[in-house]
């Protein structure tokens, strides 16, 4: 796998979280280790991107998450190459 930017994690963590998952979906759907899991959904619910559930022991996703997750994927919209054109292609 290559190597994901910070914003592609998140996203991926959002994406998973979305009709709600355990610390074993996030990680198995964000191919993420359990330190790094950790790492992020600390990150996440401080940004209040994320909830925990303590009765189910379940992540759910915000309505700032929701907003997040619909800009990164305007933004992966806007840089998918189109017309058949790739940036291995382009020359300078």
């Amino acid at each position: 796998m290559k190597n994901r930017s910070r914003t592609e994690i998140i996203s991926m963590i959002l994406d998973s979280v979305s009709s709600g998952a355990t610390k074993t979906k996030i990680m198995n759907k964000a191919y993420l280790s359990y330190a790094q899991l950790k790492d992020y959904l600390n990150f996440m619910e401080k940004n209040e991107l994320v909830k925990y559930e303590d009765g189910t022991q379940v992540y759910r996703i915000t309505e700032k998450g929701i907003k997040l997750m619909h800009l990164c994927e305007e933004v992966g919209d806007m840089i998918t190459p189109t017309n058949g054109y790739s940036f291995a292609k382009i020359s300078i």
